[in-house]
């Protein structure tokens, strides 16, 4: 391969290149911002139709036109070797690829102007705060449901976690059920002393409150790891519906989207630890902060909301210390589908980008190979045809 070619060549990426940025700025500039994003958005695809795709074909064709115009007329009286023409055949596949590809670097523009509206730092910082105030954001229907609110699902103070212990009795005819809640603790021994009855065995276990025997009733797992085991049991009796620490905020665990990267269940415990301190430690006026940055959240992603947070606020509160209580007149309604398809849609665009959309993937390589094999046959043609050409001249 000669100079010239090589420099024709780098000439053609550098082209190439200023079209991609161009393509960039485009998508960059004509992102309509996160507000408008919904479940149906996705990075651009190839559609055929919009200006997009009519400017991208026009000027492909354009740039493949010239491009071999140029290279037939100036490099073609070469007499290659077969490497060579390897060479050269490689060098025009990737031509081919980038001059079908600037709808990539558009879907890279959007990419771009999305984070610099909503940097992932910004976006888990949401989903903190989301995490923190799910319990207080259920449509009211939802505080019925033994499922969501339940003890069990209490991560915190102390000594919650429990577990659900159900004991049944006969009363004539007819079993009766009741359920007991037990604190879920460890203890962690010698396997040894475990295993057989000792005075050094029954001064650990008197520690905790009773014998080996009733230990042994209590418990939920073992694991044993070398010479110790570490024994999960069932602790002290606790009663939730009579604990004024536990109200029905509490009695609920879920997190509205995780963050990347950190255990659900961590994330789950932290934020029942601030949601807790918010209701329970902290005055009325950091549960307000929190509503109010939760507004300016719905007002940023565009969501529809119809809470006052010094109302919700209030409304809380109340529920707070009033257990028996329906919760029918709880002031949090806002579009809940609009913020759950919002929130998995940014998801896919920071975790899972699709630059290259599933439907037009066979498209896109078939138009590649094709418009290699052709720009490659007619060079190899044309090369052929004056190097014949040249040598029947000097004959």
């Amino acid at each position: 391969m000669d100079k010239k070619l090589k420099q024709y060549f780098i000439k053609s990426f550098l082209v190439l290149l200023l079209i991609h940025f161009g393509y960039f700025l485009y998508g960059y500039f004509t992102f309509e911002g996160i507000g408008k994003i919904d479940i149906y958005s996705e990075f651009y695809r190839f559609k055929f139709y919009d200006d997009v795709s009519i400017s991208h074909f026009f000027i492909s064709g354009l740039f493949l036109l010239f491009f071999l115009i140029f290279l037939i007329k100036n490099h073609s009286r070469q007499n290659y070797t077969f490497t060579n023409l390897l060479k050269i055949g490689g060098l025009l596949l990737l031509v081919s690829f980038f001059t079908f590809s600037f709808f990539v670097s558009y879907s890279f523009g959007m990419n771009a102007k999305l984070k610099t509206e909503l940097s992932e730092k910004d976006l888990n910082n949401d989903k903190t705060l989301l995490n923190v105030l799910r319990p207080l954001l259920y449509n009211y229907t939802s505080y019925s449901s033994e499922k969501l609110f339940n003890p069990v699902n209490v991560l915190y103070p102390k000594p919650y976690p429990v577990i659900e212990v159900a004991d049944s009795s006969a009363i004539g005819q007819y079993y009766t059920v009741e359920y007991k809640y037990y604190s879920i603790d460890t203890l962690k021994m010698l396997t040894t002393d475990l295993n057989k009855v000792s005075a050094a065995a029954n001064t650990i276990l008197d520690s905790i409150g009773f014998g080996k025997k009733e230990l042994l009733e209590r418990i939920i797992k073992k694991n044993t790891l070398k010479d110790s085991t570490e024994i999960i049991y069932k602790g002290q009796q606790v009663n939730p519906d009579y604990d004024s620490n536990i109200c029905i905020f509490i009695k609920n665990k879920a997190i509205y989207k995780p963050i990347k990267g950190i255990p659900v269940e961590k994330q789950q415990y932290d934020a029942a630890v601030k949601r807790y301190n918010l209701l329970y430690k902290f005055k009325q006026d950091s549960l307000l902060h929190s509503f109010q940055k939760l507004d300016t959240l719905f007002r940023k992603y565009k969501i529809e909301t119809s809470i006052v947070p010094k109302d919700l606020t209030k409304d809380v509160f109340f529920y707070k210390d009033h257990h028996d209580e329906p919760l029918n007149g709880i002031r949090n309604n806002f579009d809940r589908t609009a913020l759950k398809d919002k929130l998995s849609t940014l998801e896919r665009f920071f975790y899972e980008p699709n630059y290259l959309h599933s439907s037009i993937i066979d498209i896109f390589f078939s138009v590649i190979a094709a418009v290699w094999f052709v720009i490659f046959l007619i060079y190899i043609l044309f090369n052929y045809k004056k190097n014949s050409s040249k040598v029947r001249t000097d004959s």
